[in-house]
C-alpha cells in the first residue's frame, strides 16, 4: 500500500499584477489587479514504503511547492493527497511525528548553540525519553561521522558538518518518510559523498521512504532507482532512471583504441562517428545494433582497447528540460 499518494495535486497563487515605475505603483494602489499563477498542475504519483525516489526539475518547476504540500506547510488548491495515512495540511501530531523535511538552504539548528543542545530540544518536542534520545544521537552520530562537532557552536562548524548535524536533528524522531530538498547543496565533493552514503545506509537500516530533490545528478544516480520529472508544474515522467536513459538515448557510445590509425570510411556501416583522432575513434551505435557492430569491429580491425558507455545522464536530462517533454526525443 502506498505511503505517499497524490492525485491531481495542484497549487495556484494569486499575485499582484503591477506595472513598473511610479505610474504603475499609483495605478496599482488605486485599482489593484491580480493574476493567477499555477505553480503545480494536476500532479499524480504514488510512492511505496521504503522507496527512494528522485524528484527532478529545473528551477521554478514546482518541486519545492510540491514538497511543501506533501509536508502540510501549504494547502493545495485542488486534488487529493495522503501521506502515511494522514491528510498533510491538517498538521496532526501523529502526522508530524512520522515525517521530516530537510531543506539544504534553511536550517533548524540554533546558530549560537552546539548542535547537542538543539537535539535535546528536539527530543523534548517529540517526547522522546532521555535514554532513547541519547542512544539515537550516538547511533546517528556514528553513521554521520560526527563527534566533538556536536559540542561546538553551530556557527563554528563547516558547511558539511552543519548539514550532517541538520540531518541528525531531522532524523532523531525516526520518521517513516523523509522529504529532502537539496540536502547536499553547497557541499564539497567529499561531503556530498558522505551524505549520500549515510542516506543509503539509513534507508537500508530503517526502511524509511525518501523523496529527494537535487540539482546534483550524482545524488540521484547514487540513491534513486526511480525518478519523477516535473516541468512548468506538470509531471511528465514517472519511472526508472535506467528506463529514462534508454528513452532519451537510443544509442551507446563506443570508444575504440586501434593498433594503427584508419580513415573515417573504414568505419562506414558501424554507426555515427562522434570523433576520430589518430588511432582513437568514438562511435555512436544504436542499442539494438550494439552487439553485432562490436563483434564486426573486433573481427575486422586490430582493436587494442574498447569501451562501451551510456551518455552522461545529466546531459540527457538537461536537454530534456530544455525541450520540456519526452516527445522531442522520439
Amino acid at each position: 500500500m502506498a505511503i505517499v499518494r497524490a492525485s491531481g495535486l495542484s497549487k495556484t497563487y494569486r499575485v499582484a499584477d503591477k506595472q513598473p515605475g511610479l505610474r504603475g505603483t499609483v495605478r496599482h494602489f488605486l485599482r489593484r489587479r491580480t493574476r493567477d499563477v499555477a505553480a503545480v498542475k494536476g500532479v499524480s504519483f504514488s510512492i511505496e514504503p521504503g522507496e527512494v525516489v528522485g524528484f527532478l526539475g529545473p528551477n521554478g518547476a514546482g518541486k519545492t511547492t510540491t514538497l511543501k504540500m506533501l509536508t502540510g506547510l501549504i494547502h493545495p488548491s485542488g486534488g487529493q493527497l495522503e501521506v502515511a495515512g494522514h491528510t498533510p495540511w491538517r498538521r496532526q501530531r501523529t502526522f508530524l511525528e512520522c515525517i521530516t523535511l530537510v531543506m539544504g538552504q534553511k536550517q533548524q539548528l540554533i546558530w549560537d548553540l552546539p548542535p547537542l543542545d538543539s537535539l535535546r530540544v528536539n527530543a523534548a518536542v517529540y517526547g522522546i525519553p532521555d535514554a532513547i534520545a541519547n542512544r539515537r544521537i550516538q547511533e546517528l552520530a556514528e553513521m554521520l561521522e560526527l563527534g566533538e562537532e556536536l559540542t561546538r557552536p553551530v556557527r563554528k562548524l563547516s558547511l558539511g558538518q552543519r548539514m550532517k548535524a541538520e540531518l541528525l536533528a531531522a532524523l532523531l524522531h525516526e520518521p517513516q518518510v523523509l522529504f529532502l530538498d537539496e540536502p547536499t547543496l553547497g557541499l564539497d565533493v567529499n561531503a556530498q559523498a558522505r551524505v549520500r552514503q549515510f542516506l543509503a545506509d539509513y534507508n537500508q537500516r530503517t526502511g524509511a521512504t525518501v523523496l529527494l530533490t537535487s540539482h546534483y545528478m550524482a545524488d540521484i544516480t547514487a540513491l534513486c532507482p526511480r525518478v519523477l520529472l516535473i516541468h512548468e508544474g506538470a509531471l511528465f515522467y514517472d519511472g526508472s532512471l535506467v528506463g529514462l536513459s534508454e528513452q532519451l538515448a537510443p544509442w551507446r557510445q563506443v570508444r575504440l583504441e586501434l593498433a594503427h590509425p584508419l580513415p573515417a570510411d573504414a568505419f562506414a556501416g558501424y554507426g555515427e562517428i562522434e570523433s576520430l583522432e589518430g588511432s582513437e575513434v568514438r562511435l555512436l551505435i544504436p542499442r539494438e545494433q550494439l552487439t553485432a557492430s562490436v563483434n564486426r569491429l573486433l573481427a575486422n580491425h586490430e582493436v587494442v582497447d574498447l569501451e562501451v558507455s551510456d551518455p552522461p545522464i545529466e546531459e540527457l536530462i538537461g536537454r530534456l528540460f530544455r525541450q520540456g517533454s519526452l516527445e522531442a526525443f522520439r
